[in-house]
C-alpha cells in the first residue's frame, strides 16, 4: 500500500454513510418522539408503510456493514505506516463506547454501543482468510434474517464489510463496474420479490388494536428484517453505479460531506429531535407524516453545515475528538 493510499479518503465511503444516516433518521424519530400509529387508510398509513418496505431494516444495514469496511481500513493503513493498528482500534472502539454511553441515555435504541462490542468480537477475523470471512458472514447473515433475529446480524454484517475491505471492493470500483451491474440487477429481483411478498402481508388496519391486527403487523415486520439484506444490497449496488457518473457525484456532493461526519451527524439528529420536540412539544403529539417534514428540516440544515464546516476544519468536531482518543494527540482541526 503506498503513501497516497494510506491518506486518501474512499469517497463511495462517504456517499454511502451519509446516504445510510438520511435514512436512519426516518426510522429514530419515530420512537424519539413516541409517534402514535395512524388510522387505518390515511395517507399517514401509507407512509408508515413505505417507511417499513423501504426504509426500516435497510439503512442500518448498510451502516453496520460500512462500519466493517471501516474496521479493517483503519487497521491496515494504521500498520502499513508502522503504527499498531490493534491498540489504536481498541481506543477507538473504547472512544466510541464513551460516545454510546452518554448518547444513550437520550436515545436507548442508539447504535454507537452496540458497534463497539461488535468491533471487539470482530477482531479476531481481522486475519482470517477472506473467503472465509465472506463465507462465514453471508452463511451467518441468511440464515439470522430468515429467523428474523435483527440483533445478531450485526455480527456477519461487519463481517461482510471486512471480506470487502480485504477484496478491496471499494478502491477497485471503476474496475468492477461490469460485475457491480450483475450483482446490482440479481439483488433488485430478489429484492422486488421480497417486497411483493412483504406488502402483500402488510396490515391495512392501522389504529385498530386487535389481535388480528398485531399478528399481521408482527408478521409484516418480520418480513421486512428477512429481506432486509437483500434491498439494502440492491441499495448500495445502485449507488455505487450512480457514482460513477460524474454528474451524480456533484449533484450528491453534500451528501458525501454529511457521511465524513457521520458520528456528528448522527448523535445530533438526536439533538436536534429532542430539542424540537420539547420546543414544539411533540411529544404523542406528531404524525408519521409530520415526523418525515421534520427530518426534511433537519436534512437542509446538517447538509448546509456539513459542507460549511468541512471546508475549513478538517474534520467534524466529534469526529476530531474521536481521533484525540485514539491517537493520544492534538491534530490540527483547521485546515
Amino acid at each position: 500500500m503506498n503513501s497516497l493510499e494510506l491518506n486518501k479518503r474512499i469517497d463511495a465511503l462517504d456517499y454511502l454513510r451519509g446516504f445510510a444516516l438520511m435514512g436512519i433518521i426516518l426510522v429514530n424519530i419515530l420512537p424519539l418522539l413516541s409517534v402514535t400509529l395512524p388510522e387505518a387508510q390515511t395517507s399517514d398509513a401509507t407512509y408508515l408503510r413505505f417507511l417499513y418496505l423501504f426504509v426500516e431494516g435497510r439503512f442500518y444495514t448498510i451502516f453496520t456493514f460500512l462500519f466493517g469496511v471501516g474496521f479493517y481500513l483503519f487497521i491496515t493503513r494504521a500498520n502499513a505506516k508502522g503504527e499498531n493498528g490493534y491498540i489504536l482500534f481498541l481506543r477507538r472502539i473504547l472512544a466510541l463506547f464513551i460516545f454510546g454511553l452518554v448518547h444513550v441515555q437520550y436515545h436507548p435504541g442508539e447504535a454507537l454501543t452496540v458497534y463497539a462490542i461488535g468491533g471487539l468480537l470482530i477482531l479476531p477475523f481481522y486475519k482470517a482468510n477472506k473467503v472465509v470471512n465472506l463465507v462465514v458472514g453471508t452463511v451467518m447473515l441468511l440464515v439470522l434474517s430468515f429467523f428474523s433475529t435483527k440483533i445478531y446480524m450485526i455480527f456477519p454484517l461487519m463481517l461482510l464489510g471486512i471480506a470487502a475491505g480485504q477484496y478491496r471492493v471499494f478502491e477497485g470500483i471503476s474496475h468492477y463496474r461490469r460485475r457491480n451491474a450483475i450483482f446490482t440487477g440479481i439483488m433488485f429481483v430478489f429484492s422486488v420479490v421480497g417486497l411483493i411478498y412483504q406488502f402483500q402481508n402488510a396490515p391495512f388496519l392501522f389504529g385498530l388494536e386487535t389481535e388480528a391486527t398485531f399478528v399481521e403487523s408482527r408478521r409484516f415486520l418480520l418480513i421486512g428484517i428477512t429481506i432486509g439484506p437483500f434491498v439494502s444490497a440492491f441499495y448500495v449496488g445502485l449507488m455505487i453505479l450512480l457514482l460513477q457518473l460524474p454528474i451524480v457525484r456533484k449533484v450528491l456532493s453534500p451528501i458525501k460531506s454529511y457521511g465524513r461526519m457521520a458520528l456528528t451527524n448522527y448523535v445530533s439528529q438526536t439533538a436536534f429531535i429532542l430539542l424540537a420536540g420539547k420546543a414544539l412539544n411533540l411529544f404523542n403529539h406528531i404524525t408519521y407524516l409530520q415526523s418525515l417534514y421534520l427530518c426534511l428540516a433537519i436534512y437542509v440544515f446538517q447538509l448546509i453545515f456539513s459542507m460549511i464546516w468541512l471546508r475549513y476544519f478538517r474534520f467534524g468536531p466529534l469526529e476530531w475528538i474521536w481521533r484525540v482518543v485514539t491517537y493520544f494527540e492534538l491534530p490540527p482541526l483547521r485546515r
